[in-house]
C-alpha cells in the first residue's frame, strides 16, 4: 500500500522578502522538481501532493492544494509578490488547522511541514505563539514533521517557542538563500529515503534530524 505524502509549503511573502525575490522562486521550484523525482524514485511506494501557501499581512494565498506533484508546474517570477508585514502564526494556525481537517479520516499518510521566513512573527490576529506551539505538539504526535527555516531572527528560540526540532538558519542573501535552497533538497531527499525504509524497519524515526546530511 502506498503512502500518501502530503508536502505543505509555507513561505513568507512580506515586504522584506523582496532582496531575495528571484532565489526564492528558484529555491521553491528546486524544492518541487526534488518532490518530482521522489515520485519517480519511490513510485511505488509514495504519492506525493503538494500544498503551497504564501503570507503577509495583506492575505494568506493557497498556491496550490493537495495538488498530485505530477500535475504541478514550476512558478514563475510574477507568481511571488513580497509586501507587507508577517503573520507568521495566522499562517500557520489556519493551515495547519485545514490540513488536519482534510486528512481527519485519512489512515495512510505522511505529512512533511516546511516553514520558510526571513523574520519573525509580528502581525497576527487570530493565533497566538502558544496556541501554534500546541497545535504543532498535537500533530507532531500524529506523525507530522515540521521543518523551521528563518533568517534575521534567533533561528532556535524561535523554532523551540513553537515545538519545532528541526531547523536551519539561513543568509537572507542571494547567494544564502541559494546555500539554503540546496541543503534543503538534500535533506528532502533523504526524508524520502527514510519514508520507504521505513515500511520495512519501523524503528527508522522521521520525526529528527531531518537537516542531517
Amino acid at each position: 500500500m502506498k503512502v500518501r505524502v502530503y508536502n505543505l509549503i509555507i513561505l513568507d511573502e512580506s515586504g522584506s522578502m523582496q532582496s531575495i525575490h528571484r532565489e526564492s522562486v528558484n529555491g521553491l521550484n528546486e524544492t518541487l522538481q526534488t518532490i518530482q523525482s521522489a515520485q519517480k524514485a519511490h513510485g511505488e511506494l509514495q504519492e506525493h501532493l503538494v500544498t503551497l501557501v504564501f503570507f503577509n499581512s495583506n492575505g494568506i494565498r493557497t498556491i496550490l492544494e493537495n495538488r498530485p506533484i505530477e500535475e504541478v508546474k514550476l512558478l514563475k517570477m510574477e507568481d511571488f509578490s513580497p509586501n507587507a508585514c508577517t503573520p507568521l502564526f495566522d499562517a500557520m494556525g489556519s493551515t495547519l488547522s485545514k490540513l488536519r481537517y482534510q486528512l481527519n479520516k485519512e489512515e495512510k499518510h505522511q505529512v512533511l511541514v516546511t516553514i520558510i521566513t526571513d523574520g519573525e512573527e509580528n502581525s497576527s490576529r487570530e493565533y497566538s505563539g502558544k496556541m501554534i506551539k500546541n497545535m504543532v505538539g498535537e500533530l507532531k504526535e500524529l506523525g507530522w514533521v515540521f521543518a523551521y527555516i528563518g533568517a534575521n531572527q534567533d533561528v532556535d528560540k524561535v523554532a523551540e517557542s513553537m515545538n519545532i526540532e528541526n531547523r536551519m538558519c539561513f543568509e537572507a542573501s542571494p547567494e544564502g538563500s541559494r546555500r539554503m535552497a540546496q541543503r534543503l533538497s538534500r535533506s528532502r531527499s533523504g526524508f524520502y529515503n527514510r519514508i520507504s525504509e521505513q515500511l520495512f524497519d519501523k524503528d527508522i524515526n522521521l520525526q529528527d534530524n531531518f537537516f542531517e546530511d
